[in-house]
């Protein structure tokens, strides 16, 4: 199984997500971090992604490869994070086969109504846990 990370700005958000996979999946899970800047990628790669890359077209090109595809909700929003989400990226994201599970995660300009808040570590906790049931299903 293969998990697209997706990550901009300075890659915490990215960087707790990768951590968290890599804590509660087997290690045989690939995670790619795709970063929008080189900061973001090298965190996510700090915190143990099996490999990264950085920029639009990495995105464009390596998103397809994902089962599950893991970010905030910014990356399927044209010019969020302060311009970092090209459309061009916005687009392969929302394209991509792979499952998307998006963090509802407010930004300016940008407010998801109708959302329980809750921490961000228990978003992606819950993220990680229908990760695990399709691995289990598969398994079976």
């Amino acid at each position: 199984m293969v998990i697209a990370v997706i990550d901009g700005m300075g890659g915490g958000i990215g960087a707790q997500i990768v951590t968290q996979l890599r804590q509660g999946l087997p290690l045989d899970v690939e995670i790619i971090a795709l970063g929008a800047n080189a900061i973001a990628t090298d965190k996510m790669m700090r915190a143990r992604a099996s490999r990264g890359a950085t920029g639009e077209n990495a995105i464009r090109v390596s998103i397809n490869q994902a089962d599950f595809i893991l970010a905030p909700i910014n990356a399927v929003v044209p010019n969020s994070l302060m311009g970092e989400i090209t459309p061009a990226i916005a687009t392969a994201v929302a394209g991509a086969r792979g499952r998307k599970l998006l963090l509802p995660i407010n930004q300016p300009g940008l407010e998801i109504v109708g959302i329980e808040w809750k921490a961000l570590t228990k978003q992606i906790s819950a993220a990680i846990e229908i990760i695990r049931q399709a691995l289990e299903a598969k398994s079976a």
